[in-house]
């Protein structure tokens, strides 16, 4: 049960694991536009690419799709980024459970936006774990767990690495469970976050914050949906930018595509305006001049 691209790797494990895979669960097609193919998931696209069957329903609350998820007499689900809510009677349905991967080390930042929250929160560390679903968000006790430093990659690349970490966890997880050797260890009571979705009213860089703290926070929306400023009334998207020295006045210009902060300054690296590819700064400054002294919004 998944729907995104991060979803994929799982699903290649267990195929590859040769598990009996009875069903594949994942959002329905969205219409792109009128005389326009439906948009499939990922997941979907995979699945069929695979030969799985593939179910979309745009609930599980619905008794009929609880008894049609029940018919299928599965020893487990593995649940990757699904998207929809998974009432009671689907979470004592499958023999063994219902067994999320969710990409963050718990109870630390449970909830839909674990990997962009822990990098916008300038978090050393982040992971994958393997949890039994319980009703709870994200509280069911841990199967499996896997570490990794996030230094400074931005949030395509943490969860590009934590995707194939995640697959193979899984995988190992789901082998341990088939010997009956998956030992669950419940959540710390201490440290618990929320990771919220992402709401475009925070995606707007505020240039009075310490460097190090706007730095964190482009690269968690990095290359999506994208921290932005605004010059000559327009939009500007960064996806790139390493703090640096640098003295000025919150938002102010500086030489070579700098941007003062409260504390330090924050060099720009690659950017983008609206309906164009990503540049590189020397590229766009060509196109968009913004003289030293100028101040961004």
């Amino acid at each position: 049960m998944g729907t995104p691209d991060f979803a994929v790797p799982t699903l290649a494990e267990l195929i590859g694991a040769s598990h009996e895979i009875a069903c594949v669960y994942t959002r329905a097609p969205r219409r792109k536009g009128r005389g326009l193919p439906e948009d499939k998931s990922p997941v979907h696209k995979f699945a069929q690419n695979a030969g799985l069957p593939v179910r979309t329903p745009p609930s599980l609350r619905d008794a009929e799709e609880q008894a049609a998820f029940a018919a299928l007499d599965s020893d487990a689900a593995i649940i990757v980024a699904y998207g929809l809510l998974l009432p009671k009677p689907i979470l004592a349905a499958p023999r063994l459970g219902c067994f999320n991967l969710h990409a963050s080390l718990l109870p630390r930042w449970r909830g839909a936006a674990p990997i962009q929250r822990a990098i916008m929160a300038c978090d050393e560390q982040t992971g994958v774990m393997v949890m039994r679903m319980e009703e709870g968000l994200d509280t069911g006790p841990v199967l499996m767990a896997e570490r990794m430093t996030i230094g400074r990659k931005t949030y395509g690349e943490v969860r590009d690495e934590l995707a194939r970490l995640g697959a193979d966890l899984m995988g190992r997880a789901l082998a341990a469970m088939e010997q009956g050797g998956a030992a669950e260890t419940p959540q710390a009571a201490e440290g618990v976050t929320y990771a919220r979705k992402i709401e475009k009213s925070e995606t707007r860089i505020d240039w009075a914050k310490p460097a190090s703290l706007v730095d964190c926070h482009i690269r968690g929306l990095s290359p999506a949906p994208g921290a932005w400023f605004e010059a000559k009334g327009e939009r500007i998207r960064v996806l790139l930018a390493e703090p640096v020295a640098g003295q000025g006045a919150p938002g102010e210009v500086l030489a070579d595509f700098t941007i003062a902060c409260s504390e330090g300054a924050l060099k720009l690296l690659t950017v983008q305006r609206a309906g164009r590819a990503p540049m590189e700064w020397r590229a766009f400054l060509r196109g968009f001049a913004l003289t030293p002294g100028e101040e961004l919004a």
